[in-house]
């Protein structure tokens, strides 16, 4: 019989608030998001690295939360699907997954909007082609992926007319 290591008192930032659980440590950053802070925008797919459905931003880069321990984000600052809209606006990407009809099932979409996230982060003017490198490790079913690429062009254009206006 296999027994359980126990929990430990983990600390986590999450989309800016500080958050605690108890949690067993060998579960992953995805398992904590999901199970113990209630956080289900993150979603499970493959679990096994392949398909991006569970990217979060660690320290404002791509993770797959399926293979990183929660123990090993503590002292890092976690961002999921729930931290991009601000308020009630939503965040350009989420605005334009919408209107150009980028997410089918949406199944995916979370993960493809926090790599997009990340790009755009750095990123103001990506080609298509950063977009595509950007967006290589994150599967969808239902699309050719053009209207995603679509989606993100167009958010990295609204995005770069906000900031001349600000």
């Amino acid at each position: 019989m296999t027994v359980a290591p126990p929990k430990i008192l983990l600390q986590l930032r999450v989309n800016g608030t500080d958050m605690a659980c108890a949690a067993h440590p060998n579960k992953t950053l995805l398992e904590v998001l999901r199970e113990d802070l209630g956080l289900t925008g993150t979603k499970h797919g493959c679990e096994m690295g392949h398909c991006g459905a569970c990217t979060v931003l660690l320290d404002g880069r791509p993770v797959l939360s399926c293979l990183a321990l929660a123990v090993e984000a503590q002292g890092h600052e976690i961002r999921t699907v729930e931290g991009l809209a601000h308020g009630p606006h939503l965040h350009p990407l989420q605005q334009t997954f919408a209107e150009t009809g980028a997410a089918q099932c949406g199944y995916c979409t979370p993960g493809f909007l926090m790599t997009a996230a990340a790009l755009l982060e750095t990123t103001r003017t990506p080609s298509e082609a950063d977009i595509r490198q950007a967006i290589a490790g994150n599967l969808c079913r239902c699309t050719g992926y053009t209207k995603i690429v679509e989606a993100i062009a167009l958010a990295a254009e609204r995005m770069r007319e906000q900031a001349e206006h600000v």
